[in-house]
């Protein structure tokens, strides 16, 4: 996350800039600002969130988590 933010502060020139050539340099920073934001938007944000719903739908189906089967089970008994 602080190399994503680092990356896309050391950007903001490029999206800033003025002068000359500064429309080459705009759209080129605009552009990478722009992936490198969605996709540490996607990567913190949607995936876990993919993997919450996908997960609760696999439980839903199976029917009971593996780990309440697993505690539901009877102990082994120590033999004598």
């Amino acid at each position: 996350m602080m190399t994503a933010l680092s990356f896309l502060l050391g950007i903001v020139p490029l999206v800033v800039a003025t002068g000359a050539g500064a429309g080459s340099r705009v759209a080129l920073g605009t552009a990478v600002f722009g992936g490198m934001l969605a996709a540490t938007i996607i990567g913190t944000l949607l995936i876990p969130v993919m993997y919450f719903v996908v997960q609760g739908t696999r439980e839903r189906l199976k029917g009971a988590p593996a780990a309440k089967a697993a505690d539901s089970r009877e102990a082994p008994r120590p033999s004598a």
